[in-house]
């Protein structure tokens, strides 16, 4: 009978680190957040919000609306260089916000990407230590059944050495 061949020291040694880690990292992600990182992901979920979409069209349409009716009044006219100017200010601040807080999660996915990776090592390695000791298991009844097959033989042989006697 062989034997399966058993873990490597590296492999034994990862095994065993990979089950002493925490799951503390998601406790890292949530808890500890400067007050720039918590604008940021604020910023982005009302940016990136159909709330937010519908309420700037509403005062996009009447900035242009009350513009466009108030020939007299008007305090921005076509081409609406108040608006744009606005709008630009919106872009320039915006835009580096969201990106904050995209590259702060993609931080996060990139770790969590980590941590499944060595999940995946962990559970490659245990069931290659369940694949041994099912090996083993079946090499001690195989060894188990051929002594009680040998014995069987033995009173076989026994009987048969009685009767012709």
């Amino acid at each position: 009978m062989s034997r399966a061949p058993s873990l490597t020291p590296e492999d034994e040694k990862l095994l065993r680190e990979l089950r002493e880690q925490r799951r503390g990292h998601r406790a890292k992600h949530h808890g500890g957040l400067s007050f720039g990182q918590r604008l940021a992901d604020g910023v982005a979920a009302t940016v990136g919000s159909w709330r937010f979409i519908i309420a700037q069209s509403v005062l996009l349409f009447l900035w242009i609306l009350l513009n466009v009716l108030g020939w007299i009044q008007a305090w921005d006219p076509y081409p609406f260089i108040l608006l744009n100017l606005a709008l630009s200010f919106q872009a320039a601040y915006s835009a580096p916000i969201l990106m904050m807080s995209q590259n702060r999660q993609a931080e996060i996915d990139r770790q969590h990407a980590e941590v499944d990776y060595k999940i995946n090592i962990k559970a490659e390695l245990e069931i290659e230590q369940l694949h041994q000791k099912i090996d083993l298991l079946r090499e001690q009844e195989v060894v188990r059944l051929t002594r009680a097959v040998e014995l069987l033989l033995q009173r076989l042989e026994a009987a048969e050495g009685k009767g012709a006697a």
